[in-house]
């Protein structure tokens, strides 16, 4: 007791005016699902992705072990969700884990696509809203923040107990049409909403671009996944060339029937841009219908070679989420990426 005491006295003598300073440090990591994308951000930042064992075992169990320490480090974990979803999802929960037990400090999840992003509400009864529950996987398996790109609906940011950074690929898209686009094109572009769900975002390229817009009506029977019917467009389209802006694009069956529909109603001629390209298949086979002049997608998702195709451009995010990864880890602002503004 006595001795313990002394001890304490020995360490008073010493605190006063001692002041312990730590310096933060920033670790980019890695899934297994676009690790292109993740050199591409950690080059970006000028810094090299930190070395994790990815393993996994004849039963299809995963193992991830970060291989040096990340203790009271600020990470964060690159994985873009797209096929196989669920074994991807499952990875990054382990890593979550793994750097949860490791002692980081804070914990990002970087997820340029959203996993199960469409099931953000409930269309019918008895369905899950599955968006809500990726968002209480990562909390509970130790993310303190999750940042993405164009989230299929905005309100997905409210589904998860955190910071929640909604980044934007539009400039990145905007960026490469102002630069390509030739006079003449600029003169006749029409912004074109491939559904009513996506008017705000068309309204914004409109008001960019200084272009008209025009919304497609289009139905979805519910019961059956995939396939769409063009019903009617609001606006003038002929003569115009019709860009067609959206999140994502999955089978490409939604935009290649919007496309035809603005080639039956005199388009002169229709570029889609979209953030993410799924690209399920027939995806590409669909988009080199005659009625699609140009896609312009960028590179959120792993693109192989087999769903690549003529006319096809890929714009890199890498620039994008390095800049968003400086600014949190910098205490800095995101929204000052996008003019304080969506």
């Amino acid at each position: 007791m006595a001795r313990n005491k002394k001890a304490e006295l020995e360490r008073d003598d010493i605190a006063p005016g001692l002041v312990v300073k730590t310096k933060k440090r920033l670790v980019v990591a890695s899934g297994s699902s676009h690790p292109e994308l993740a050199r591409q951000v950690s080059q970006e930042l000028g810094t090299e992705l930190a070395p994790t064992e990815h393993r996994v075992f004849a039963s299809g169990e995963i193992l991830t072990r970060f291989e040096r320490s990340v203790r009271g480090c600020d990470i964060f974990l690159i994985q873009s969700f797209g096929p196989p979803v669920n074994e991807w999802m499952m990875e990054m929960l382990i890593m979550l884990d793994a750097a949860k037990r490791a002692s980081a400090k804070r914990i990002t999840v970087v997820a340029p696509y959203y996993p199960y992003s469409r099931q953000d509400k409930k269309g019918r009864g008895r369905e899950p809203i599955s968006a809500r529950l990726v968002a209480d996987l990562f909390k509970t398996a130790g993310a303190d923040r999750v940042m993405s790109v164009d989230l299929h609906a905005a309100q997905i940011q409210g589904f998860f107990d955190g910071p929640v950074d909604h980044l934007f690929a539009k400039p990145v898209l905007l960026d490469y049409f102002e630069q390509n686009l030739s006079p003449e094109d600029r003169e006749k572009l029409t912004v074109v909403s491939p559904d009513t769900g996506r008017v705000r975002v068309a309204d914004t390229w409109s008001d960019s671009l200084g272009a008209p817009l025009a919304i497609i009506h289009k139905r979805r029977d519910p019961n059956v996944a995939n396939q769409v019917t063009v019903a009617d467009i609001v606006g003038n389209v002929e003569g115009r060339v019709c860009l067609l802006v959206d999140d994502m694009i999955d089978t490409g069956g939604t935009i290649v029937k919007a496309a035809q529909a603005l080639k039956a109603n005199g388009a002169e001629r229709v570029i889609v841009a979209a953030t993410h390209a799924v690209f399920s298949h027939p995806a590409a086979e669909r988009l080199q219908d005659d009625s699609v002049d140009e896609v312009v997608v960028t590179d959120t998702l792993p693109l192989p070679e087999e769903k690549q195709f003529p006319g096809l451009t890929v714009l890199p995010i890498a620039p994008l989420l390095a800049r968003a990864i400086r600014e949190v880890f910098e205490d800095g602002s995101v929204t000052s990426m996008f003019d304080g503004a969506a």
